[in-house]
Order: structure tokens, then C-alpha cells, then sequence
């Protein structure tokens, strides 16, 4: 029988450079931090329009609070449904521009309830290599046949398909989280209509940064209308929490009464789907996009003082290789005063350890020029 003492394999990830430990903040304002008395600007959050602790989503917040009260009482089947959570997913559907949408307590449960819900024994589904975790546990629980394809390698996801079985579902992230690069998403939806897959397309790290109103990258290439389902967040740009899914109103019907984490969690607080609802009305409007062109020219701030190549996210990954290497950086930066935590196995490959800088509209040009200029000398020195 197996020892339960972990206290080996606890060694283990300490001396493979992947231990990892709870750091609790102790205040939050906009991008400045506090954490054990030191004051730290922080380059690591997906707070990409600068929200999550600002004016407005407190107001917006308080509001709901007020009129809603806390708890929602129950699961969304039972009598956990408010009306503002109807009215949060008629604003969702409208914002994507489809029929209907749903909305999960976070963007994990998103997956996991919908992805087993549409597929299962003796249908296919294929990953990019780089999906998010949320979305390889899904498809591991679905019990379909699961394919991955080489990150953006459309000539295989071509020959995948056509060897394919049953019902046939592709899944890909629209701006990769921990790359920030973006999907090559025109040929995919025509190589997926070609032999009739469907698309599942997880836009958590653009919605509210890219394309019209902040939409997401298929609203940008003008694709909306071609993919049958959009994967969404609340918690990224947004500012608050949750997630979501947008699509026909028959497959809306379907994960109503067969999305697992869906019908049998506790459903999310109305005053948070109140201040949802604000603050995708915010940012979708001319605030929204102030606060996007000023995103945009922070990326260009940064890109021309790194000469990193230019790419629609405001995710930039910073490469090292080896954890104790990128570790090291880390710390340097965190003594010299910014919150840049080092990215390890198994959130990414092994020998792909990295710091993964992200922007906010909230920084200023003053810190990341600081931040360039401490990063400079590291890339410098790195061998």
C-alpha cells in the first residue's frame, strides 16, 4: 500500500525549483501593491483595463450589494436564478452577438461543463498543444477521442481532421495566456467548416482588449458569426469574476440541462452579476475605450524600449529556460520593487520557464520605463 506522508515528493518540488506558496496581498490599489510592508508595482495581473479596483466597480458593486443583498440562495435550477442574472446573459449574448449565453461561477466551470456536455464516447476533439489547463481537464473528462495538434500547426489539425470520428470539436484560446501570441484563427474557422467541426474558442485574455468595443480577436478579424462557441471571462478585464458562454439558443438550452458544473454549483452572487452587467456596458463604451488606446500605447512603450516584437495582447513572456534561472530574476525584480512571479512547469513546459510581463491601461509610462530599464540589464546578462 502507498505511504501517504508527502513530505517526499513536497522535497522533490523544492529541489526541482517548483515549489510554490500562497503570498498574501495586503492592500491593492489599481497596479501598486502591498505585501509585507513594501510597496510593489505589479506587472503580473490580467486586471488589463485597470478596473478590478477602481471607482466604478466599487460603485457598481455597491449598487448591487444594495439592491440584491449577498448569497443567491441556491443553484441556478433550484431558485438561485435573479433576474439580473437573466439580464447579465441577454447583455452577454447581445455584446457577442449571439442568441443566447450562460453564465458559470468561473471560467474553469465554463469548460468542464461544457465541453463534457457536447462530447463524449466515440467523438474527437482537438487542442492546440498551448490550451489552458481548464480546457485539456475538460476534454481529459469528456471521455472523446482527444487529438493535439502543434501550437498554430494548421497543416496537422488538417490532417487530424480528416481522420476524425463522430462529432467533431476543435478547442483553442483566441490570445494564448502564457505566450500572448494569437490563433491563426481565419484559416481555422475555414478549415473547420471545410470538413464540419464545430469551434470552441476561449477569448478570456481579449475580451475588452481587442476589437471593436473590446469584443475579442473574432469580432476583430470579423468572424463572430462562424464559430458556434465563445468562451468568455468576467475576471480578466472586466474586473470582477465569473465566466461565461455564448452561443445558438439550442446549445444555451442543452448546457442548462446537462453542464454538470453548471447545474449542480451554487449559483454566483446577483450583486455581482449586477456590477457584470455595468461594467461590460463601461467597457464596451467610450470608457472602455480610452482605456484600451491607453493599453495600446503602453504596449508600444514597452515593445520599443525591449524591441520586442509587436502582437496584439498585453501579455509579453520574458524566456529563460530554467526555473531556478527565471526564480532568480524574479527576485531581482521583486528587490527592485515590481511583482513579476516566475512562470513554471506545469503551468508551462519543462526548459520554458519565464517571467510573463502583462500591461494595464492603470500603469503609467514612468514605471514601465523603470521596469524596462531593470529588465534591459537582465536580458543583458542572461546567458
Amino acid at each position: 500500500m502507498r505511504d501517504w506522508n508527502l513530505k517526499p515528493e513536497l522535497d522533490d518540488l523544492r529541489a526541482q525549483g517548483l515549489w510554490r506558496e500562497l503570498k498574501p496581498l495586503d492592500e491593492v490599489e489599481g497596479v501598486v501593491v502591498r505585501r509585507d510592508g513594501r510597496e510593489l508595482v505589479n506587472f503580473s495581473s490580467n486586471d488589463y483595463l485597470g478596473v478590478s479596483s477602481s471607482k466604478e466597480v466599487r460603485e457598481a458593486l455597491a449598487q448591487g450589494m444594495a439592491k440584491q443583498g449577498g448569497g443567491s440562495g441556491a443553484s441556478r435550477l433550484v431558485c438561485g436564478t435573479h433576474r439580473v442574472h437573466a439580464k447579465l446573459e441577454e447583455a452577454i449574448a447581445e455584446f457577442k452577438k449571439t442568441q443566447a449565453a450562460l453564465c458559470f461561477s468561473s471560467g474553469y466551470a465554463v469548460a468542464l461543463g461544457t465541453i463534457p456536455a457536447l462530447v463524449g464516447k466515440g467523438d474527437t476533439l482537438i487542442l492546440d498543444k498551448l490550451c489552458h489547463a481548464c480546457l485539456v481537464d475538460a476534454a481529459r473528462l469528456s471521455g472523446a477521442t482527444i487529438r493535439v495538434f502543434p501550437h498554430n500547426h494548421l497543416d496537422k489539425l488538417a490532417r487530424l481532421l480528416e481522420t476524425a470520428t463522430g462529432r467533431v470539436l476543435i478547442v483553442t484560446e483566441s490570445i494564448f495566456s502564457m505566450d500572448g501570441d494569437a490563433a491563426a484563427l481565419r484559416d481555422l474557422v475555414e478549415l473547420k467548416e471545410k470538413h464540419g467541426a464545430w469551434l470552441l474558442l476561449d477569448e478570456a485574455h481579449a475580451v475588452g482588449v481587442i476589437g471593436p468595443q473590446g469584443r475579442g480577436l473574432s469580432a476583430a478579424l470579423g468572424l463572430e458569426d462562424r464559430i458556434e462557441l465563445h468562451m468568455g471571462t468576467l475576471s480578466k478585464a472586466l474586473g470582477l469574476s465569473g465566466g461565461y458562454l455564448a452561443a445558438s439558443r439550442q446549445v444555451i438550452d442543452w448546457l442548462i440541462n446537462r453542464a454538470r458544473s453548471f447545474i449542480y454549483s451554487t449559483a454566483p452572487p446577483p450583486f455581482l452579476a449586477h456590477a457584470a452587467g455595468e461594467m461590460l456596458k463601461r467597457m464596451a463604451g467610450e470608457e472602455g475605450e480610452k482605456r484600451r488606446q491607453k493599453l495600446r500605447e503602453h504596449a508600444h512603450c514597452l515593445r520599443k524600449l525591449l524591441n520586442i516584437p509587436e502582437h496584439p495582447a498585453a501579455i509579453y513572456p520574458l524566456i529563460f529556460g530554467r526555473e531556478s534561472q527565471a526564480m532568480q530574476v524574479s527576485k531581482s525584480l521583486l528587490e527592485a520593487g515590481f511583482l513579476v512571479p516566475a512562470i513554471r512547469y506545469p503551468t508551462v513546459a519543462r526548459g520554458q520557464a519565464r517571467l510573463r510581463i502583462t500591461l494595464s491601461a492603470a500603469h503609467d509610462e514612468g514605471q514601465i520605463e523603470q521596469l524596462a530599464g531593470v529588465l534591459g540589464k537582465m536580458v543583458q546578462e542572461k546567458p
